[in-house]
This record gives structure tokens, sequence and C-alpha cells, in this order.
């Protein structure tokens, strides 16, 4: 190979087999890395879109009753905010349906149901955040390991030759280095979605458990209040 052929494409086709599978596994690797960003986003973006617009309608002056239904009717559509409402709301109404009045076991009851969908919303919002946390930390790994591989091939090849030039060595060293940048090229991205969205869906998290807070004290004032049911706030 003379220094004409030092282009990416003929390195990668002149590269072991085995580098050129570890070449092909970061390029997968990195692909789906890039659908998963992609697809992170949105949903962050629809997740936070649709808590505010409950937030706004819960703060708006609709009774809790009215919100109930509403969260019901749209349970598939709804957003986290929203269905952890509805779980408190469903759990307390079932407790005064019981004829339960004690106010601390229908605010632990609401606080618990509330806690639990909080923690399922949680799961489905962070999915996806593992695979990019792994392929951050992994990829350069496996791109070193295709550099090492490679570098050893080459020296292996050069073993029978009774002069090695820089022109011999290059394009065998070469072909070993694309390994490691198409590590560095996946997990780079990675790293910084990675902490990109740890830091929103902490965000969202925080949100989401102050509603939790704000939602219990209005249960526990109407409680207070010897409210039949909540119907307003």
């Amino acid at each position: 190979m003379n220094s004409q052929d030092l282009s990416i494409l003929n390195l990668v086709l002149g590269a072991s087999w085995v580098v050129q599978l570890v070449m092909l596994l970061l390029f997968a690797v990195s692909m789906a890395s890039w659908a998963a960003i992609f697809r992170k986003l949105a949903a962050l973006k629809r997740v936070n879109a649709l808590n505010d617009a409950f937030e706004r309608d819960f703060w708006s002056g609709t009774s809790l009753n009215d919100l109930y239904a509403s969260a019901a009717q749209n349970a598939k559509v709804a957003g986290p905010m929203e269905r952890i409402f509805a779980s408190g709301m469903r759990e307390y109404q079932k407790l005064r349906e019981r004829r339960i009045q004690d106010a601390p076991t229908l605010l632990d009851g609401a606080r618990r149901a509330m806690r639990a969908s909080f923690q399922r919303e949680m799961d489905v919002i962070e999915s996806s955040l593992s695979f990019l946390g792994s392929v951050a930390s992994v990829s350069p790994y496996v791109g070193l390991f295709g550099t090492v591989w490679g570098i050893m091939h080459a020296f292996t090849g050069f073993a029978g030759m009774e002069q090695v030039t820089l022109a011999t060595v290059a394009p065998g060293i070469a072909e070993a280095l694309v390994a490691t940048a198409l590590g560095l090229f996946a997990a780079i991205p990675a790293v910084i979605a990675y902490n990109r969205f740890a830091r929103d869906i902490d965000r969202v998290a925080i949100h989401q458990e102050t509603f939790i807070e704000e939602f219990s004290n209005i249960l526990q004032r109407n409680l207070g209040a010897h409210s039949a049911t909540p119907s307003g706030h």
C-alpha cells in the first residue's frame, strides 16, 4: 500500500479480519447510540411538555375530581405527572369507598400509590440511558483492542522482511489506529448525551417529587376540613 492508498476506506479494507470485525461492531454501536440519543431527546421533550400542560391544568382551579376523570379517560396519552396524580387519587378514593376515615391512613395510601407510580414512570424515562453509559465506557476499550490486534498482526508480517522502513510500517499501523478512532467516535457522543440526559432526568424527577409533596399537602388540607371527597384545591 503506497501513500496514496492511505484513505480511510482503503485502511479499513486493508485491515485484518479481526480489526474489520471490531470496526463493524463499533460502527453498528455508534449508529445504535445516535438512534437512542434522538429517541431520548424526543421522549424527554414530550415528557416535559405533557407535565407542564398538566401542571397548568392542576393549578388552574379545576376540581380534583374533574382532573381525575380526565386523567382516567386519557390514560394512554397522559404524561408521567398526570399518571402519578391519577394513581394517588385512585387509591384515595378506593380507601374512602371502604369507609376508612383515618386521615393518616388515607394520606399514606395515596402517597404510597404515587411513589410506586413515580418509580414506574422514572424507569421508563431512564430507559436506554444505561445503554449510552455502556457505549461511552466500553467503546474506547473495544477500539483499543482492535488497534492492539492490528499492530500485532502488522508486526508479525514484518518478521520476514530484511529491511523495515517507515513506508512499510505506516500502513499497518494506520489500519490499526482506525479502530481506536472509531471507538472514540462511538464513545464521545454517548458520553456527552449521557451526561446531558442524566441532568435532564434528574430535573424531571425533582419536578415530579415536588408535585407529589404538593398534592399530598392538598389532600391533607381536604382531610383536615373533613371533606367527604376532595373536590377542590
